[in-house]
């Protein structure tokens, strides 16, 4: 159990000061007094306080030049030192000050119990994401890992950094990139160097729910709202209140959803579906797609107002491929989290299996090289490391099998091989069987000549002519 957050009150008015004191004591911080900004320099030198609630009106030294003193020679002092400044009736201007040099918040006096018990929780929380965020800094440059994402390259740095700067705030983020480059990773990572890393974490794919539930599910409904409504539901607004919610595959949400979620991101309200009254929204928002996200927007499949709403930062997620540097670092850390997962001893990886993943394209990402390590592990002896022979067979070909390069009837799909990666070779591969014929390639598949179209947008393929 940690210890207490220390507070230090200071506050020339006896009554006032003990009040204080008893007050907080009983939320359970540690406190100390000082009977104006003097004493409560020399007590803040000795004891090192989390946070100082201090009057603005003293003698000797008022609470703009403790605020000062400690701002400037508190050397030694806690980093994330939160000043709480009390002001009286006709002093806002001098709170302002205050805030102006740095203090955390204001209170007028007489003291709103919870008001203040609300801002010593938030300084509280802010205080430990910090403290966490700087121990995160410390790994990152000690072994190149933050949360669960790993890379020293140039381009891993620069996610890195731009995650520290945002994950403390409320802010939109989008997060783009191919399948299987991390992008629920970076959500995660968001998440827990938040203020919110208490709360929930709820991720929620936009393209797993029929159209017909995809509004029940996002905005939650009343009993009776729609047949088959056979009692009240949350929806993922609900369930990661005061956390994070995740809409991965956001371009696959319907024009008309995305519509309400727009709304809803903007009144910070939502309507459950059959209800007559509102609810407040506490939730941060991250989205994310493997579509380029301005293509999405001028092809129809994503709002432009939603998108320049979630686009507050944007985070672009680069293939393996594109940072191969940073896979002996990935492989090494998962090689640690498979051997805990399955409760083996293997000690590292051979150069003759590096080699051999250094020289392939990972057209899965980082999905594909953890599937691939996961095998490798499970076959590997206890004590021993991985090999290149621990590699699925035909590693480092092409996924379609060569051996049946001559028969346009067969699709071979190598192990490690991602669902979408597996889809795509399905399709190209039988339209080079249908002559580009792509009416024809959509009967085959079984899926809409349309359904066939936004795929082949999706590889960014050029469009073909059909073969009459």
């Amino acid at each position: 159990m940690s210890d207490p957050v220390k507070v230090l009150i200071v506050e020339d008015e006896p009554h006032a000061l003990m009040g204080l004191a008893e007050l907080i004591s009983g939320w359970g911080y540690r406190t100390e007094t000082a009977r104006d900004g003097v004493e409560g320099w020399e007590k803040a030198l000795q004891w090192n306080p989390a946070i100082v609630v201090t009057d603005l009106k003293m003698p000797r030294m008022d609470g703009i030049g403790l605020l000062t003193k400690l701002a400037e020679e508190g050397t030694g002092l806690n980093a994330n030192l939160a000043v709480v400044v009390l002001t009286a009736m006709g002093s806002i201007d001098l709170a302002v000050d205050a805030m102006k040099l740095g203090a955390y918040d204001f209170l007028q006096k007489p003291v709103d119990a919870t008001r203040l018990r609300t801002i010593l929780a938030n300084a509280t929380r802010q205080r430990e994401t910090a403290i966490e965020l700087e121990v995160a800094r410390r790994r990152l440059r000690e072994t190149g890992v933050l949360g669960g994402l790993v890379g020293s390259s140039r381009a891993m740095r620069e996610i890195f950094g731009l995650i520290e700067q945002i994950a403390p705030s409320n802010v939109s983020v989008l997060i783009t990139g191919e399948s299987g480059t991390g992008k629920e990773l970076v959500a995660r990572t968001l998440h827990a160097l938040s203020p919110r890393k208490a709360r929930p974490f709820v991720a929620v794919n936009c393209a797993a729910n029929p159209e017909t539930l995809i509004e029940s599910e996002n905005f939650a409904h009343e009993k009776g709202a729609f047949t088959g409504a056979v009692e009240r539901r949350a929806g993922c607004f609900e369930l990661a209140s005061g956390g994070t919610l995740l809409l991965d595959e956001l371009a696959e949400m319907p024009a008309a959803t995305q519509a309400k979620l727009l709304r809803v991101l903007e009144e910070r309200k939502l309507r459950r579906l059959g209800a007559r009254t509102e609810q407040d929204v506490d939730v941060r928002v991250l989205a994310a797609t493997n579509r380029d996200a301005e293509a999405a927007v001028a092809g129809g499949h994503l709002r432009p107002d939603l998108f320049y709403r979630l686009n507050v930062f944007h985070i672009v997620m680069p293939p393996l491929r594109n940072h191969m540097e940073d896979l002996p670092a990935m492989v090494d850390v998962m090689v640690s989290e498979m051997n805990q997962k399955h409760g083996r001893r293997v000690s590292g990886v051979a150069p003759s299996m590096l080699d051999r993943m250094m020289a392939y394209d990972w057209p899965g990402n980082a999905r594909e090289l953890r599937n691939t390590v996961e095998r490798a592990v499970v076959l590997c002896q206890d004590g021993a490391p991985l090999d290149a022979g621990h590699l699925p067979p035909g590693f480092g070909k092409s996924p379609i099998a060569a051996s049946h390069a001559s028969d346009a009837s067969v699709v071979e799909v190598r192990v490690g091989t991602t669902v979408d990666e597996g889809e795509r070779l399905l399709i190209l591969r039988t339209l080079e069987a249908t002559g580009q014929n792509r009416t024809r390639a959509a009967e085959i598949l079984g899926v809409s000549l349309k359904t066939l179209h936004n795929k082949l947008k999706q590889y960014n393929r050029k469009p073909v002519e059909q073969a009459s």
